[in-house]
């Protein structure tokens, strides 16, 4: 989300982003990404806003100028497939996010 990309790349002392559904070039909010912010970006691969927007391919270029940055793409083509309170959820999909997650939170400690 952009709001969470944001606060990531202007907010001294960030420990880590995770986007989901979206990610917009780093130029928006500075030059670069800040060095030592570990990042996650989640999204669909048939996603027609993730994928048909560019946000994928803001994702990919922020993955490759980062230290710590991955990128997951999901089969399918939801937007919001996380939330479980909307007919696009997938639990799959969703399962596999909150353990890369999890992870990644684990590794912030």
């Amino acid at each position: 989300m952009v709001p969470a990309q944001k606060l990531a790349q202007t907010r001294p002392g960030a420990r880590g982003a995770l986007l989901f559904y979206s990610c917009i070039p780093v130029a928006e909010f500075g030059q670069t990404w800040p060095q030592g912010v570990p990042v996650q970006v989640h999204g669909m691969d048939a996603d027609p806003y993730f994928v048909g927007e560019g946000d994928i391919d803001a994702a990919r270029a922020l993955i490759q100028t980062t230290e710590d940055g991955e990128l997951f793409l999901y089969p399918g083509d939801q937007h919001y497939f996380a939330d479980s309170s909307l007919p696009s959820y997938d639990a799959a999909a969703s399962a596999l996010l909150l353990q890369r997650v999890l992870e990644f939170l684990a590794k912030l400690q």
